[in-house]
């Protein structure tokens, strides 16, 4: 079941291969700036359908995620990111996270949220 996601403007749009079984709210200070609710995937399940040039990044920190918003209306997309789920960053192991808040005709409600506490955890 693919899902089509866009920002507001529609000027960047992107699909993912299948719905999300949970979504993560990152306390950290940036995910809470940004509102977002992250969708995790494998680089193969997730495309992005506009033009590249149309996403810019910003990296802050460790440099090491890098965040992606629209470059017209600012929404935040999508992160590439190594996987942390040891606690340490895996490279060899890439995830992209979108934000599930983009996707388009997708009732979000029916999934659960697991809030991981990014405000104390780095």
């Amino acid at each position: 079941m693919t899902i089509k996601g866009s920002c507001h403007c529609k000027a960047t749009t992107f699909e993912v291969s299948e719905a999300p079984q949970t979504v993560t709210q990152c306390t950290c200070s940036f995910c809470s700036k940004r509102g977002a609710l992250w969708a995790y995937y494998v680089p193969s399940q997730f495309k992005l359908t506009s033009p590249p040039e149309n996403v810019s990044f910003y990296r802050w920190g460790s440099k090491t995620i890098k965040h992606g918003f629209c470059a017209t209306c600012g929404c935040g997309t999508f992160t590439e990111t190594p996987d942390w789920s040891t606690g340490e960053p895996d490279f060899d192991n890439p995830k992209i996270s979108v934000n599930s808040r983009l996707f388009d005709d997708f009732d979000l409600d029916k999934v659960e949220v697991v809030v991981i506490d990014g405000k104390n955890l780095w």
